[in-house]
């Protein structure tokens, strides 16, 4: 406290005991591609070196570093779609790299975990469940973020149950499968081409997020730019792939639409089988985390539990007001408990501060059911 020497009015600024929580971001990607150039690329020599992260805000910064379309390249061709795609379905920041060989993926994913804000992964194209499985680990260990992976050329609609299991990458509620391929124009070759869906959908969920909010699953949505499928899937075929975790596109009433919405496993994750669901976990986690970092080393005590509470409540309320969490009313969309009764004394003497939380997430709509009937009327 200051020493007041001479009579007067004397103002000071006094901190209100407030740290407001702001939202993490939840729609910067990472891109990965395993490209052997072998001088294929005419630029190649004026390009990034293998591993090298670049942080990207549009397709010409990429082109700059990374090459543009190549006609003798197709892996070169893919990558170079896959961002195109991400911008122009609503992307706006992705770091992106490459590597020359399967070896490189791990490097690169270690040093993607030094970038806290990258919360969607994606290796366009890799269909070898190694590099899958690196992938997803990699999301799951960091906990704040969620893979986007591709399906191989294959039908997956004709397999059956059995054949289909086969195929896919084990289960992982921080990982996300898509099919089919999707039908764009390409302009090294001036022909239309298959590519994989995991540039579309990282731009798709940029999208949604911007427009509605992490807690709206990235689905029913048009993907701009394209232009057919490479198999068109009927709803009978994918009775048996959305219970497994298969995100399906289909062409409906004219447009292309992103028609699934679950994990990577589906069913079997429980109360992560929604990929809205997951992510938004995701972003509270992380925005909880990074908004009470101010609390390490204060001192102990009811005061601090109570500006944990207020400040916590504070950024849920927000949530809920925002449609993010169910609810009539926030005590029924949250709670967070901090007082005596889950930090007693063995717990202080570690210096622990315990913060329980719970949510109630919203849900899509996934089935929508009209239940018909004729009705007699009883007016003459």
């Amino acid at each position: 406290m200051p020493t007041y020497l001479s009579p007067g009015v004397y103002v000071e600024e006094v901190s209100s005991g407030s740290a407001p929580i702001a939202g993490a971001g939840t729609s910067v990607a990472g891109f990965i591609a395993i490209i052997n150039r072998n001088g294929t690329t005419p630029q190649a020599e004026t390009l990034v070196a293998s591993g090298e992260i670049k942080l990207i805000t549009n397709f010409t910064e990429f082109k700059q570093f990374f090459g543009d379309f190549s006609k003798d390249n197709p892996e070169q061709n893919i990558f170079a779609h896959a961002v195109y795609v991400f911008f122009r379905n609503g992307g706006t920041r992705t770091y992106v790299t490459w590597v020359s060989d399967a070896k490189g993926v791990d490097g690169v994913l270690n040093d993607f975990e030094a970038i806290d804000e990258i919360s969607i992964v994606v290796a366009p194209g890799q269909t070898d469940k190694n590099i899958i499985d690196q992938i997803k680990d990699h999301a799951a260990k960091m906990g704040d973020r969620i893979a986007i992976l591709d399906s191989d050329k294959d039908d997956l609609g004709s397999l059956t149950e059995s054949e289909l299991k086969e195929k896919l990458p084990k289960n992982s509620d921080y990982a996300a499968f898509y099919f089919p391929w999707i039908q764009v124009y390409d302009p090294a070759t001036d022909k239309n081409i298959f590519v994989p869906p995991s540039g579309h959908i990282a731009g798709v969920y940029s999208r949604v997020d911007g427009e509605r909010g992490v807690h709206k699953a990235p689905a029913n949505v048009p993907l701009l730019g394209a232009l057919d499928l490479q198999f068109n899937t009927s709803k009978a075929k994918q009775d048996g792939l959305n219970p497994n975790g298969v995100n399906v596109i289909r062409k409906l009433n004219g447009n292309i639409l992103v028609w699934g919405a679950r994990t990577l496993g589906g069913d079997k994750n429980g109360e992560f089988k929604y990929i809205n669901v997951r992510r938004h976990f995701c972003y509270l986690k992380d925005s909880i985390d990074k908004g009470t970092q101010w609390v390490v080393f204060e001192p102990n005590t009811p005061e601090l539990w109570a500006k944990i509470r207020r400040n916590i409540s504070a950024f849920l309320t927000l949530e809920w007001r925002k449609g993010a969490l169910f609810g009539t009313t926030s005590q029924e969309a949250f709670y967070v408990k901090c007082d005596a009764e889950n930090n007693p004394p063995a717990l202080r003497d570690l210096g622990q501060v315990v913060i329980e939380i719970g949510v109630a997430a919203v849900k899509p709509a996934e089935f929508v059911v009209f239940r018909l009937s004729q009705w007699a009327s009883t007016k003459e």
